[in-house]
């Protein structure tokens, strides 16, 4: 089995899924529309709750600027993160929503209301709870407590889900968004069509994140390879020391019809 990047998945992707050109007035448009929340956005990765270690992230590994404009964040939107962790982009998109759009975190949130919730800045977030006894591994059919949603994003958690618990999972996300919302994934890169091992258990199937997304009634938008690292071969554990921090992630958007 060859080696799979979203590199060579480009022209199957751009003319079997999408269909679509960007024209660079649309490209200079949606930078103009950015701006505002670009600026939002840097005032929040200056944030006193950051750690020297998150900031070390910034440039390097994370782009989180970028990685937000490609997902056509706004600070003006209803936007969900799920399984926040410790909140290293909860930091980001709080402090750019609050006033003007509104954030809410949903699924193993226990980290993030302990320690940044009650923290100034953070008030408006809102913790979405999934039905009692549920959990990523035990997931039945739900629905988020909020509707009409911009986007929904989760940031290297999918691999953690079964693809049962997965297709669960996007069907809430797709009944939580408004029609046109769009839902933002990234996530360590697998091989093609390989078999679970021991190392590659933290990794995921690009093409597969897709045909899942395409049977939950998304439509493919676009991906970019802001994330994609020509250092790991897609063989080793994403946390082994010759890769950790460096691992190949896909990043792809989808949109609710």
């Amino acid at each position: 089995m060859t080696r799979f990047t979203l590199r060579r998945y480009a022209n199957l992707s751009c003319a079997i899924l999408l269909g679509l050109s960007t024209a660079p007035a649309t490209l200079l448009a949606a930078e103009a529309d950015f701006a505002n929340t670009r600026a939002r956005l840097e005032m929040a990765m200056e944030g006193p709750t950051r750690t020297p270690a998150e900031i070390a992230r910034d440039f390097t590994e994370r782009k989180p600027v970028e990685t937000l404009e490609f997902f056509r964040f706004r600070h003006d939107m209803k936007v969900l993160e799920l399984i926040p962790g410790a909140g290293w982009y909860t930091k980001l998109l709080g402090p750019t929503v609050r006033g003007s759009g509104k954030l809410y975190v949903a699924i193993n949130t226990d980290t993030v209301e302990q320690q940044l919730l009650n923290q100034p800045g953070f008030d408006e977030v809102s913790v979405l709870r999934l039905p009692e006894g549920m959990n990523l591994r035990n997931l039945e059919d739900f629905q988020f407590d909020v509707k009409d949603l911009d986007l929904v994003l989760t940031f290297r958690n999918l691999h953690n889900l079964s693809a049962q618990n997965r297709a669960v999972l996007n069907k809430a996300v797709y009944d939580s968004l408004k029609p046109g919302g769009l839902y933002g994934i990234k996530d360590h890169t697998r091989r093609h069509m390989e078999g679970d091992t021991r190392e590659n258990g933290r990794r995921l199937d690009p093409v597969l994140v897709i045909k899942e997304l395409l049977d939950a009634g998304f439509e493919f938008v676009d991906y970019t390879n802001l994330h994609a690292s020509p250092i790991d071969g897609l063989t080793l554990e994403v946390g082994d020391e010759t890769v950790t921090g460096q691992t190949d992630r896909f990043t792809l958007l989808f949109r609710k019809p």
